[in-house]
């Protein structure tokens, strides 16, 4: 491209600059510039192309609306490849000067204008061009509602100030990011925050750099547009329309953006700051050269040293990309008054799980910015990962704070960042862990609601909340609200579906189950309680469903929960060695899931496994004294397959201890006590059962009988030394 308008010595040397340029690293290394990236192609290309001479008309009308339909849904500033291209085809192709456009421009106030022809030479190329730009500007507005994003003050300081801090910043901004293109050096991954002092007053010393960039700016504009020289006019011009055009939507001269400095917004530009010094290149070299041979040689050997600089540069900026924890560590080099890059040092820390080490990395950051509601939110949130909850609910208290607070009087009405929301669900969450607090943790949620009507994640914590109440009624209302702002979201009907089994209606928990596994086939909790679910039905029909479903479940995790449905399930198509599997994998997983360990004690009890089946069962009533039916089980293989009634005996006595009136193991313990002759415990056990089943006649006749004629043989066997007496 560069070749259009300079030599190719010059668009060699601007064509390498451009590629060892070290403000490039976070564009090319981070994937979020790979927007950049992709917006810069497609431009470049639709230039190409809208320059061709050779080019067709048709297919320059249709590939160039395409093109930019590329660009701009890569990144917004794409669409600004429309003014370059007007730029040039008004002062390059159709060769006018600036005083032609200002007459031009003049005719049209006319009542009956004439404008120059070249101009409708000029509409004649770029209509297609120009729609398209209209039409795709429209519909980006439409996707966006209209609205902007919503960003704090500590992405942007200046956008919160007030004149002259406001306008004095805004303007310094220009120089500094052409500073960075010049001389790239420090780099920072995060410009927001402290990272840039606001220039608060006219006697800010940064003012003078703002002063010399207005001058040079101008000085270069003016030649531009009124150099005779079409080479030069249009080499200067092409120059400042890629340089000036992309940067404008991150200028804030037209709204403010979220951030303060961005190096992967210079990505576009730095293409018009190439050409550039693509354009003085060989003017310096043949200016130098005419005076004096020798310094031709100097000449080059600045150039070269500048690229070995730039080069080395990104090599070493390269490396600082290489990780989260070697990029922002990097950026407490260059400052350690950005609160964002101690946030993301913990946030990298958090992700290795080193909890401790985040803690103090938030902690900083509450230092380097007291005011910042993201840093408290942080600190928050790591305590209570760490169980300190009081100390988390102060932090996050310090950060609801920190929120706009509504002034006496007046109408309150504010934006807030959607992350900082977030401090009202912490907190909730933290008081409705007590049953106490519950309705203290509801006016919270409320609260975030009243600030934003549309927090969908309120809507389904307040929900959770009102279940714990028991105001069920009023949990499905507010679900159905958060539908009503988001009608596809998988959480809210899972949460539907779960207020419908406490209801004990299935069907509809069903419906909702699938409903949000239409929206998110991959919902974790969805596809497991749902499989549970139809498994609990016992429809022949689910059975494939049911399977597939936990399958889903445990490609994505190792789920004991799963596997334990899974055995469940080939329980229930009577496959025995395979449940036997999924249980042991289930314990392998878990190994106090107590179900998990009954069903494969029973199962294995059920195949004459009993040896296998009591080390289970022995884990199971250790871990839960309170486990009736493992107590049980493990009586009988103590009674039936031991003859350990020892054992047994104490197996039963600890089932009554637990439910006294549990009458098959009043029964089997009096059985116990009959088999090692202890008489005098058997008969008052058996007067306890007789009682306990007065009512029962047909268990007194036959189960009760045989256990008292047992047991009066039994002793009649022990009174007599061991013979069975002979009555005639």
């Amino acid at each position: 491209m560069y070749t259009i308008f300079v030599p190719r010595s010059g668009a060699f040397v601007g064509a390498l600059l451009f590629a060892v340029q070290p403000i490039h690293s976070e564009a090319v290394t981070g994937v979020v510039g790979r927007c950049e990236m992709l917006s810069t192609m497609f431009a470049i290309l639709l230039f190409l192309i809208g320059t061709s001479a050779t080019v067709k008309v048709w297919t320059r009308n249709v590939t160039m609306p395409f093109l930019l339909f590329l660009a701009l849904f890569s990144k917004e500033q794409g669409i600004t490849i429309t003014a370059i291209c007007a730029v040039y085809e008004i002062f390059c192709r159709q060769q006018l000067m600036w005083s032609d456009v200002m007459i031009g421009i003049r005719d049209l106030v006319r009542e009956k204008p004439k404008l120059h022809p070249a101009f409708g030479r000029a509409a004649g190329r770029l209509w297609a061009l120009g729609a398209a730009t209209i039409v795709l500007l429209l519909w980006r507005l439409r996707i966006m509602k209209g609205q902007l994003p919503v960003f704090t003050a500590f992405d942007n300081p200046a956008s919160t100030s007030t004149f002259p801090t406001k306008h004095l910043t805004y303007i310094y901004l220009l120089p500094l990011n052409l500073w960075l293109l010049i001389f790239p050096n420090p780099l920072l991954c995060d410009y927001t925050m402290g990272a840039v002092p606001l220039v608060k007053s006219f006697a800010d010393p940064r003012n003078l750099a703002t002063v010399l960039f207005a001058f040079a700016v101008a000085k270069l504009s003016v030649r531009a547009l009124n150099s005779n020289c079409l080479e030069d006019r249009c080499a200067l011009l092409m120059s400042l329309s890629w340089i000036v055009f992309p940067f404008l939507p991150a200028s804030n001269l037209f709204f403010p953006v979220g951030f303060v400095v961005a190096e992967r917004i210079l990505y576009m530009p730095s293409v018009g700051f190439c050409l550039l010094v693509a354009y003085g290149y060989p003017r310096v070299i043949r200016l130098v050269t005419s005076r004096q041979v020798g310094l031709k040689y100097i000449g080059t050997l600045s150039v070269t040293i500048a690229v070995l600089a730039f080069g080395l540069r990104t090599y070493v900026r390269n490396g600082d990309w290489k990780s989260e924890h070697t990029l922002f560590r990097s950026g407490l080099k260059v400052t350690q008054a950005n609160a964002k890059i101690w946030n993301n040092i913990g946030h990298a820390l958090e992700k290795d799980k080193n909890l401790s080490a985040a803690l103090v990395f938030f902690t900083s950051a509450t230092t380097a910015q007291p005011d910042d509601i993201g840093a408290w939110n942080n600190v928050g949130r790591t305590l209570n990962a760490l169980n300190r909850s009081v100390e988390a609910e102060a932090a996050f208290r310090t950060a609801k704070a920190l929120l706009p607070q509504p002034k006496p009087g007046q109408k309150y009405q504010t934006r807030i960042a959607p992350a900082h929301l977030n401090v009202f669900l912490n907190l909730g969450a933290i008081m409705a862990r007590n049953p106490a607090r519950l309705e203290e943790a509801d006016q919270i949620l409320r609260q975030a609601i009243s600030l934003r009507s549309d927090y969908v994640d309120a809507y389904i914590n307040r929900g959770d909340v009102l279940l714990k109440m028991n105001r069920t009624d009023e949990a499905v209302a507010v679900y159905k609200k958060a539908l009503e702002f988001n009608a596809e979201n998988p959480d809210v009907f899972y949460n539907l579906a779960i207020v419908y089994l406490e209801r004990q209606d299935p069907n509809t928990a069903l419906e909702f189950f699938n409903k949000a596994l239409s929206v998110k086939p991959d919902h974790q909790l969805a596809l497991l309680n749902s499989a549970v679910l139809m498994g609990e039905m016992k429809k022949l029909e689910y059975h494939g469903t049911i399977e597939q479903r936990l399958k889903d479940v445990l490609k994505t995790e190792q789920n004991p929960n799963a596997y334990f449905q899974m055995g469940l399930l080939m329980m229930d198509r009577s496959d025995p060695v395979g449940a036997e599997q999924f249980f042991r994998k289930t314990i392998e997983l878990k190994e106090d899931h107590k179900s998990a360990l009954f069903n494969i004690a029973l199962l294995l009890n059920n195949r004459k496994k009993q040896d296998e089946a009591l080390p289970f069962l022995l884990r199971l009533v250790h871990d839960n004294e309170d486990h009736i039916k493992g107590w049980i089980l493990l009586g009988d293989i103590y009674i039936n397959q031991m003859k350990n009634y020892t054992a047994a005996e104490a197996a039963y006595r600890q089932v009554l201890i637990v439910e006294p009136d549990n009458f098959q193991a009043l029964h089997n313990y009096c059985v116990t006590l009959v088999e090692q002759n202890k008489f005098a415990a058997a008969e008052t056990c058996m007067g306890d059962l007789a009682e306990k089943m007065k009512d029962d006649r047909g268990y007194l006749t036959t189960h009760f009988k045989t256990i008292f004629d047992r047991l009066h043989r039994r002793k009649l066997i022990h009174e007599n030394d061991g013979t069975v007496p002979v009555f005639k």
